[in-house]
C-alpha cells in the first residue's frame, strides 16, 4: 500500500483539535508528537503518572529521571505546572476534568469501541491508565495508522482484540483519513493527499459515509 500522511502530518492534524484552555492527556506512541505542533496555544498537558502542565521532551543533558511522562521519557514541566501522586492524577481523570485524550489503537470499531492494550499471542504490557481515560475524558481521539504493519485492517465492524472501552471514541485520525464516529456510523471527513474515498473504504471494514464537505488532510510537508 502506498504511503499516506507522515507521523508528523498526523500529529499536526491531531493538534488542530485542541483549543486554548483545554486539559489534555497524550497517550504513548504517536500522541507524544502532538505537543510539537501546539504553537502558542495555552494548553495544560496531563500525564497519568502525576504530571500536570507537562512540557516538551527534556533537552539532552538536562534530563531528570524523576520527571518523566507515561512512556518513561524525560520531560520538562511548564511554569505553573504541578507534580502529584498517581492516585491524585487518576482522580482528575475519573472526575471528568480532562477535555480530551489521544490514544494509539490496535483496533477501533464502527461503534467507537477501542482495543489498544493487548494483541492476543503477544506480550501483555498491562492496560495502564487507558481504561480510565476512555471512560473519564470528555472527548477521545484515536491516533493510529490505518492498517497494521502486516496490512491488517484496524477500523473494523467489531473489535476482535481485548477491549479497552466501549463506545468511547469520538474521532479517528489515521495516516489516510479523518473519520468521525456518530450514532449513525462512521463519517469520512478528510482523506490523505492523493487518496480517494473509495481507496480509503477499501482498507476500512465498516461502510463509511462520505461527508458532503469532504476535504484533504493538511499538515507540514
Amino acid at each position: 500500500m502506498r504511503a499516506g500522511c507522515s507521523k508528523e502530518q498526523m500529529a499536526w492534524r491531531a493538534a488542530q483539535e485542541i483549543q486554548d484552555g483545554m486539559y489534555v492527556n497524550m497517550g504513548i506512541g504517536l500522541p507524544n508528537l502532538i505537543p510539537e505542533y501546539l504553537g502558542s496555544r495555552d494548553v495544560v498537558i496531563h500525564s497519568e503518572n502525576g504530571l500536570l502542565g507537562m512540557g516538551p521532551l527534556a533537552a539532552p543533558g538536562t534530563e531528570d529521571p524523576d520527571v518523566v511522562n507515561a512512556a518513561k521519557q524525560a520531560v520538562e514541566i511548564r511554569p505553573g505546572g504541578a507534580v502529584s501522586s498517581q492516585a491524585d492524577s487518576f482522580v482528575m481523570i475519573r472526575g471528568g476534568h480532562l477535555d480530551m485524550t489521544f490514544l494509539g489503537a490496535f483496533q477501533v470499531s464502527q461503534h467507537g469501541d477501542i482495543a489498544n492494550w493487548h494483541v492476543p499471542g503477544g506480550r501483555v504490557p498491562g492496560v495502564g491508565g487507558a481504561m480510565d481515560l476512555v471512560c473519564g475524558t470528555k472527548k477521545v481521539v484515536a491516533l493510529m495508522t490505518h492498517t497494521s504493519k502486516e496490512g491488517e485492517i484496524k477500523i473494523v465492524k467489531e473489535c476482535t482484540y481485548p477491549l479497552t472501552g466501549k463506545r468511547c471514541v469520538n474521532l479517528i485520525i489515521t495516516d489516510l483519513a479523518v473519520i468521525r464516529v456518530t450514532p449513525d456510523g462512521l463519517v469520512l471527513d478528510e482523506v490523505a493527499p492523493g487518496w480517494t474515498p473509495a481507496e480509503v473504504q477499501a482498507v476500512t471494514e465498516p461502510t463509511l459515509t462520505v461527508s458532503p464537505s469532504l476535504r484533504e488532510m493538511g499538515g507540514p510537508r
